[in-house]
């Protein structure tokens, strides 16, 4: 399993989670073994196991958290939102991988389902992480068009040859599972950028309506911004959206050594 931010001097305190059984006469039980942090306590955290009746439940992941939240321990914390896998918002640890709740069937796992939150990130109160950081080196790359001639009248026209090179870039929900998920951003994440934001960068630098791609690539051009990455495709095989953050970055440092030659 991937392993996580704990506050400092703590671990997980395996004995002290508590067991919530299914009531009597439940047809199909799963028992969900879920990650509890809660800072106003002062206490370590813990693993509390929640057995819930599937035959009354949706099924996906999300569906049995809401239900346990709404009829088993209303302390439960987490992030939700679209529940399509659109809006990234419930990103977090599922059976060891990174992925979104509202998309994993409860019936892909084998046996205990086990829920962590995002791995490396600092977390704020049970499966909800601290996303401040990574917002933080998202505004870094400034994701947005930038242009120095007048404004159309109407809008910026691109060629059907340039609009496709941004699918499988503008598809990102920055959910952070990529980032996450890769060993070089868990030991530098203070200053590698990560996956998903040089995904997000890689998206402007190509974007034919961008007229900032050497003011773009100047600021990638950074031992740590960019060349941490060592291409160990964790941030591919992780990403829900069926993404290749990997080829964006590998396609950035193309064009970096390209404009040297």
């Amino acid at each position: 399993m991937a392993q996580f931010t704990l506050p400092k001097n703590s671990t997980i305190n395996q004995s002290a989670g508590r067991k919530y059984p299914a009531a009597a006469g439940a047809k199909k039980v799963q028992t969900f073994k879920v990650y509890r942090y809660d800072p106003d306590t002062g206490e370590n955290p813990r693993v509390d196991s929640y057995e819930v009746d599937m035959s009354q439940c949706g099924p996906m992941v999300l569906d049995a958290l809401i239900k346990i939240k709404n009829e088993i321990d209303p302390t439960l914390t987490f992030r939700r939102s679209c529940r399509e896998g659109i809006c990234g918002s419930c990103a977090m640890n599922i059976d060891g991988t990174n992925t979104l709740a509202c998309i994993k069937g409860c019936d892909e796992v084998k046996g205990d389902v086990k829920i962590y939150p995002l791995p490396h990130m600092p977390v704020v109160k049970d499966l909800v992480p601290d996303m401040t950081h990574f917002y933080a080196q998202l505004a870094s790359v400034e994701p947005w068009l930038k242009t120095d001639s007048p404004a159309p009248t109407r809008e910026r026209l691109q060629s059907e040859e340039d609009r496709a090179k941004l699918d499988g870039l503008y598809e990102c929900i920055l959910c952070a599972c990529c980032s996450t998920s890769c060993p070089s951003y868990w030991w530098n994440g203070d200053r590698y950028l990560g996956p998903a934001i040089l995904l997000q960068a890689y998206r402007y630098i190509i974007d034919s309506r961008d007229e900032a791609t050497g003011e773009r690539l100047d600021q990638l051009e950074d031992p740590f911004k960019l060349y941490r990455c060592h291409t160990i495709m964790n941030c591919t095989k992780t990403c829900p959206k069926g993404l290749n953050p990997a080829k964006a970055i590998a396609e950035t440092k193309k064009m970096l050594v390209e404009r040297r030659t």
